[in-house]
C-alpha cells in the first residue's frame, strides 16, 4: 500500500483525492493540507476516509508514514515543495507546470540525481483513451513516418482575468498541454516554434497581459511539422481533437460526447455537442495517471511522465511567448535548458 499526502485541496486536489480513495486499490490518502483549508473541505476529506487534515503542508512532508506527495497547490509553490519532499525522501507527483522558470525546474532535476524518489508530472492527457489510441497507432508503425500533427484545443469559456494575471499566459497555462501532446505523439523534441495570437474574445484578457486566440507552428527535431490552434472560448463545448498524418496513413480522434447518437431527418443530421468541461472530458485520465504513478513506486520503474517531460513544454511555452513578442520563429536552443 502506497500512503499518499495531498498538498493543495482546490479543484484538482479534490479530484485526485476522490480518485485515489475510490478507485486506486493499492494507494491510500493519509493526509491532506491546504493553507486555506475550510471546515467544509475538511469535512469532505474526512468523509472520504482521509484521517488527517492540515493547514500546514510541512506536517505531510515530515510524516514518516507517508510515502508520496501529490502537489496540487499554486504553481509558485511547486518547486519549493518538490525540493522539500525529495529531501525528505518522498516520491512526488506534481501538477503542471513544475515552474515557469527552467532554472527552477533544473533545481528539481539536480535534486533527483542523488535520490531514489520517483517524480511524475501531471500531464494527464497522455492517459486519455483517445490520445492513447493515436499514440498506439503511431508506435505500431501503422502511420509510417510522422509528417504532420494537428492539435485543436479550445476551452468552452475563458478563466477570470484575475487567474490569467498569474497563469503565466496562454502558452504556459493552456497550450502547455498541447506542447506535451505533440512531444508524446511524435516521440521527438521541438526544434523551432512560431506563434501568432490575438485578443478576439475579451478585452479584459488583453488588459491582463495575455491573448485568447492562438495558432502555433512547431518544427520537431525528427522533421515532423505540428500545428496547434487554441481558443479560450468555444461556444459549443470543450473542443479537443488530434490528427497525425504520415507516410503510410493518418489517424485522428474527435471530441468525446455524452453519446454518439446521431439523429437524421429531412431537416438535417444532428448529434450531441462535445462535453462542456475538462473534468468531464478527462476525468478517467486523472485516475489513470495516478494509477501509473503508484505502479512506478510499487514496481520501482520510471514514471511515464518524467521531470524532463515537465521541463520541455515550459521551454516551448517560453519560446512561443518570445515568438509572439518579436514576430519571428524562435529556436528552442534560444531558451535556456
Amino acid at each position: 500500500m502506497v500512503n499518499i499526502g495531498i498538498i493543495g485541496m482546490g479543484r484538482i486536489g479534490k479530484v485526485h483525492a476522490e480518485s485515489i480513495m475510490t478507485g486506486v486499490k493499492s494507494a491510500c490518502v493519509l493526509a491532506a493540507a491546504d493553507p486555506f483549508m475550510t471546515g467544509e473541505t475538511a469535512e469532505w476529506a474526512k468523509s472520504l476516509g482521509i484521517e488527517n487534515v492540515y493547514d500546514d503542508y510541512r506536517k505531510i512532508i515530515k510524516d514518516k508514514q507517508i510515502d508520496a506527495v501529490l502537489i496540487c497547490s499554486s504553481t509558485d509553490t511547486h518547486t519549493p515543495v518538490s525540493l522539500e519532499a525529495i529531501d525528505a525522501g518522498k516520491h512526488v507527483f506534481c501538477e503542471k507546470p513544475i515552474d515557469h522558470d527552467p532554472d527552477r525546474i533544473n533545481e528539481v532535476i539536480n535534486a533527483l540525481k542523488n535520490s531514489s524518489c520517483k517524480y511524475q508530472v501531471g500531464f494527464n492527457r497522455r492517459f486519455d483513451h483517445n490520445f492513447r489510441a493515436v499514440k498506439k497507432a503511431v508506435d505500431e508503425g501503422r502511420i509510417g513516418d510522422v509528417h504532420i500533427v494537428k492539435i485543436t484545443s479550445r476551452d468552452p469559456e475563458p478563466p477570470p482575468p484575475a487567474y490569467i494575471k498569474v497563469s503565466g499566459g496562454i502558452f504556459l497555462d493552456m497550450t502547455i498541454h498541447d506542447f506535451d501532446m505533440i512531444r508524446y505523439l511524435t516521440g521527438s523534441d521541438a526544434k523551432e516554434i512560431y506563434a501568432s495570437g490575438e485578443v478576439l474574445i475579451d478585452q479584459a484578457i488583453k488588459d491582463a497581459g495575455d491573448i485568447d486566440t492562438a495558432v502555433v507552428t512547431v518544427k520537431m527535431e525528427n522533421g515532423a511539422i505540428c500545428v496547434i490552434d487554441n481558443s479560450r472560448k468555444s461556444v459549443y463545448g470543450y473542443d479537443q481533437r488530434a490528427e497525425v498524418f504520415g507516410s503510410k496513413g493518418c489517424v485522428s480522434v474527435g471530441n468525446d460526447k455524452a453519446s454518439s447518437a446521431e439523429i437524421s431527418t429531412v431537416d438535417g443530421v444532428y448529434s450531441e455537442k462535445p462535453l462542456w468541461f475538462f473534468l468531464e472530458r478527462y476525468i478517467q485520465s486523472y485516475r489513470d495517471e495516478i494509477k501509473s504513478f503508484v505502479q512506478a513506486i510499487e514496481l520501482d520503474k520510471p514514471t511515464e511522465v518524467s521531470v524532463y517531460d515537465g521541463l520541455q513544454p515550459v521551454r516551448m511555452g517560453l519560446a512561443a511567448k518570445l515568438s509572439l513578442l518579436e514576430g519571428r520563429p524562435v529556436k528552442l536552443s534560444e531558451i535556456k535548458s
